[in-house]
């Protein structure tokens, strides 16, 4: 494909990204995190990208979070040199790859039982504890677990390198106030796992975790040392639903569709149904106008509503969810207007191992 070309001409469905409107997201959470003393580590799960991550750490991340070793393997392969693991290594395969990063670039990784630790020792990452914030996902589940932990990464000869606690849950809590006092309970309850650690004598660098949801209310709440934010990056329908704190950042991430049946009215049928979108949040919506988008099969949806456009013309809608969204496609499309300059690839698009 030549660039540039008018983004009429994109085949579609298309992913599409502003960058000038991304590195402006990138500089305002950089400012943030710089202005409050904290410690910038975005999540790459949301972007997948090795040319955003090295933009997010020129910006002054000190690194990424990836969510699988997949993903971290991708990046570090494309030039990241500093990646914390969100999820837990555990089959000897897995550690055996895991040994292979770590001796090519700086590498941690959460850990949520003393037998993990134990497997992992010698790997040559630096060990985090995973703490459960509630939702039974991962984690150690009460203050004596992550000491036997920590114990157990010490006899292991492995460095203890912080506590990692992510409160997924309640990032999309709709309501700022109510938000709000669901993360200081949870805050609460971190700072018992924090005290029972350094009562079992074990220093805890770094307390890593938020997200685009919280991270204006764990800042101000001053325990968390680092932010794994993800999604200010893009946005997407999901968060533009929530009433955010903190830096107000722009829509940089969209999906270019176009009108391929227009024989009903009140109604037309785009060509991004379900292969286009991740359907975990609910449904995408036009960029502009009052219609409403349905999912219509695996590869068309429908517009309902009036003012539709017609045959052949194209629609711009926000992703309900940006990062399973992102996994559906191989590039990102880089738009100025009208106008496509350039494209990039999703580096780790499928690396779920």
């Amino acid at each position: 494909m030549n660039f540039p070309l008018p983004r009429a001409d994109l085949a579609t469905p298309a992913l599409l990204l502003d960058v000038a409107a991304m590195d402006r997201n990138i500089a305002a959470m950089a400012a943030f995190a710089r202005a409050r003393g904290l410690a910038l580590r975005p999540h790459a799960k949301t972007h997948k990208s090795g040319e955003i991550a090295r933009r997010q750490i020129a910006a002054g991340a000190v690194g990424i979070c990836c969510a699988k070793l997949g993903e971290a393997e991708a990046l570090a392969a494309d030039g990241v040199g500093d990646i914390h693991l969100t999820s837990p290594v555990v089959t000897r395969g897995g550690i055996a790859r895991l040994a292979a990063l770590a001796a090519k670039i700086r590498l941690s990784v959460v850990a949520d039982h003393p037998e993990a630790a134990r497997a992992l020792a010698g790997c040559g990452a630096t060990l985090f504890i995973d703490v459960d914030p509630g939702k039974h996902r991962t984690g150690v589940t009460s203050p004596e677990a992550a000491v036997a932990l920590a114990q157990a990464i010490a006899a292991a000869g492995l460095t203890l390198g912080g506590v990692q606690y992510y409160c997924g849950s309640e990032q999309h809590i709709a309501s700022y106030a109510d938000r709000h006092a669901a993360i200081v309970a949870k805050t609460d309850y971190l700072r018992t796992v924090l005290a029972a650690l350094a009562a079992a004598g074990f220093a805890i660098p770094v307390v890593t975790g938020a997200g685009t949801g919280t991270f204006a209310i764990d800042a101000e709440l001053g325990v968390l040392t680092e932010l794994q934010v993800g999604s200010y990056l893009f946005l997407d329908r999901e968060y533009r639903d929530c009433e955010l704190a903190g830096p107000r950042f722009e829509q940089a991430l969209w999906v270019d569709a176009t009108v391929v049946s227009a024989n009903t009215p009140g109604m037309v049928t785009i060509d991004a149904g379900l292969k286009s979108f991740a359907t975990d949040a609910g449904v995408p919506v036009p960029a502009s106008g009052t219609a409403r988008y349905a999912f219509m099969g695996d590869e068309q949806g429908a517009l309902i509503g009036e003012d539709l456009p017609g045959l052949a013309e194209r629609v711009t809608l926000v992703p309900p969810h940006c990062d399973p969204t992102v996994n559906l496609y191989d590039l990102y499309h880089l738009v100025e207007g009208g106008t496509v300059t350039g494209a990039w690839p999703v580096t780790a698009r499928g690396r779920s191992t």
